[in-house]
């Protein structure tokens, strides 16, 4: 209401001002032009209310666009960081798969030679601080022995019972092998022996550390 007085006392007290110009004036030339000034400012006048509501409403609308797009900006962020997650885990486990199969490979030939044994089944764990799969980030290779398939099975004789308490028990001797083979494996893969851990097939294991 308040504004709706001052914009009538505006207006009224503008015509009086230019009435009282007009009569100032002489009739020249330029009282023309001055009419036209007055007329222009007149319209200006009246149409300030319109001009103050259309730059509110406008003000408003640039408020508003930031918090109508943030919703959708946080989204796609999101989504882009899933997908990346997503990416690098498939990446990490590729990784690990070749760095395991490049392990087996590496001592097959003399595990067979020297123990008689081959690789049924490998597991590589890396430091969950460091996001590179290496050897230098290796926190532990878990490895399980097995004996080599043979084309056929014989049935060997019987064999006549021998006890000899200087002779270690199978599982001792089965014990102290498994150790061996780790200390092996960790000389040939270049890390640390407590990060090998070494199963035969068989419920013989040895874990490190």
């Amino acid at each position: 209401m308040d504004f709706l007085i001052e914009w009538v006392t505006n207006i009224i007290l503008f015509i009086l001002l230019a009435t009282v110009i007009d009569m100032l004036l002489p009739n020249s030339s330029m009282q023309k032009y001055t009419k036209m000034v007055m007329g222009l400012l007149l319209i200006a006048i009246i149409l300030t209310p319109i001009f103050k509501l259309v730059s509110k409403d406008f003000e408003a609308a640039l408020a508003s666009i930031p918090f109508r797009q943030a919703p959708e900006e946080k989204n796609v962020k999101n989504l882009i960081d899933l997908k990346k997650k997503e990416i690098q885990a498939s990446q990490h486990a590729y990784i690990l798969k070749e760095l395991a199969v490049q392990l087996k490979k590496d001592v097959k030939e003399e595990l067979m030679e020297q123990y008689g044994l081959e690789i049924a089944k490998i597991d590589v764990e890396m430091n969950t601080e460091s996001d590179q799969a290496n050897l230098e980030n290796l926190q532990k290779v878990m490895v399980l022995l097995t004996q080599p398939e043979t084309g056929g099975k014989t049935v060997e004789a019987i064999k006549p019972i021998v006890i000899n308490t200087d002779t270690p028990l199978p599982s001792q001797k089965s014990i102290e092998e498994a150790r061996n083979i780790a200390a092996f494996l960790s000389q040939k893969w270049n890390v640390k022996e407590k990060k090998v851990e070494v199963s035969i097939e068989g419920g013989v294991h040895n874990k490190n550390g």
